[in-house]
C-alpha cells in the first residue's frame, strides 16, 4: 500500500484528499505540524507528498526545496495558485507535478498514480549504462556524464534523456514525450514539459553539452 504525506492547511480538504484516498487503497497520512514537515517526512517515510503553497509560515515552495535536500520522494503541489510563474517556481523547486484548486478528486488519484508509476520506472531499471556518442546516462543513479564531468538528473529529467538517447537521431514529438512521462498527456500542463527541458538542458551544459538537444519547430526534439 503506497503512504501519501498530504501537507494541507485546509482541514476540511485534507480530510477530503485523505478518505477519497483511503477508498483508493492509498494510506493517507496527514501532517498537522507545519513546523515539523521535515521531521514528519523522514519518520513516516511516505511514497509520495501532496503539498499545498499556501501554508502557515513557511510557504510550500521553502518546504519543497528543503524536502530535496533531503529526500528524491516524488511530490505533488496542491495550490489555489494559477500563475504559469508558480507552476515554474514550484517546478524549479524540484515538484514533480501541479494541481490547481479547485480539482478534481479523480484527477489528483490519476496525477498520483501518474507519479507512482514513473517513479517506479526509474527505480526498477536494470543495472546499466546507455550511451550516445561521449555521452552516458546511468539508468542505475541517474547521473549523466560527458568527457569527465558528470551531474544527477530528477526523475522527469532522467526519462526525457532516456527518451531521446534510447531514439537518438529520431525526431520526438513533445506528445510522445508526455505520453513516456504521464502516460496520458490530458491531465498535463504543456508547461510543465517546457519546465523539465529548460532544466535538463541546463544540467546538460553544466557538463559542457549544452548542444545536445535541438528542438525541430512544429515537430519536436531531437538528441545529437
Amino acid at each position: 500500500m503506497y503512504k501519501i504525506l498530504i501537507i494541507e492547511d485546509d482541514n476540511k480538504i485534507r480530510t477530503l484528499i485523505g478518505q477519497y484516498l483511503a477508498k483508493w487503497n492509498f494510506q493517507p497520512v496527514i501532517v498537522e505540524n507545519f513546523e515539523k514537515i521535515v521531521e514528519q517526512m523522514l519518520k513516516e517515510s511516505p511514497h509520495l507528498i501532496l503539498l499545498d503553497i499556501n501554508l502557515p509560515g513557511r510557504d510550500g515552495f521553502y518546504w519543497c526545496s528543503k524536502l530535496r535536500q533531503i529526500s528524491d520522494v516524488p511530490v505533488i503541489i496542491i495550490s489555489s495558485r494559477s500563475q504559469s510563474m508558480d507552476i515554474v517556481m514550484a517546478m524549479n523547486m524540484g515538484a514533480d507535478d501541479y494541481i490547481q484548486k479547485p480539482f478534481s478528486l479523480e484527477v489528483l488519484v490519476a496525477k498520483i498514480n501518474a507519479v507512482l508509476r514513473r517513479s517506479s520506472f526509474i527505480q526498477n531499471k536494470e543495472n546499466d549504462i546507455l550511451t550516445v556518442g561521449e555521452l552516458t546516462l546511468n539508468l542505475q543513479n541517474s547521473f549523466v556524464s560527458f568527457l569527465e564531468k558528470e551531474v544527477s538528473l530528477s526523475r522527469n529529467e532522467f526519462q526525457i534523456l532516456y527518451l531521446l538517447m534510447k531514439k537518438s537521431g529520431q525526431i520526438i514529438s513533445r506528445d510522445e514525450i508526455m505520453r513516456a512521462l504521464w502516460e496520458d498527456e490530458q491531465f498535463i500542463d504543456d508547461n510543465t514539459l517546457t519546465v523539465n527541458m529548460t532544466r535538463l538542458r541546463r544540467k546538460l551544459k553544466e557538463i559542457g553539452k549544452a548542444d545536445a538537444i535541438i528542438t525541430k519547430k512544429r515537430q519536436g526534439y531531437l538528441l545529437q
